[in-house]
């Protein structure tokens, strides 16, 4: 049949909601930071706190594949 894990997908979505709301905080976190890196170039922090914002927002889909790989069909 494939790669049907049903289980892990709904075991996963509670904690997808919470990554999602994290994911929402590193949208809001990346913009502030890719202005700030765009007005002051020499600010290397900025440029680091946006990629960790661009990490949050992929962590909704990353934390649903690791919960649909854990539970065999």
């Amino acid at each position: 049949m494939g790669d049907c894990r049903p289980l892990g997908f709904l075991l996963g979505l509670p904690f997808a909601l919470v990554a999602l709301i994290l994911s929402l905080v590193g949208a809001v976190v990346w913009i502030i930071g890719t202005v700030l890196s765009c007005l002051c170039p020499c600010c290397i922090c900025c440029s680091a706190l946006a990629n960790f914002a661009v990490d949050l927002v992929k962590l909704p889909v990353k934390i649903l594949r690791w919960f649909i790989h854990q539970i065999p069909c």
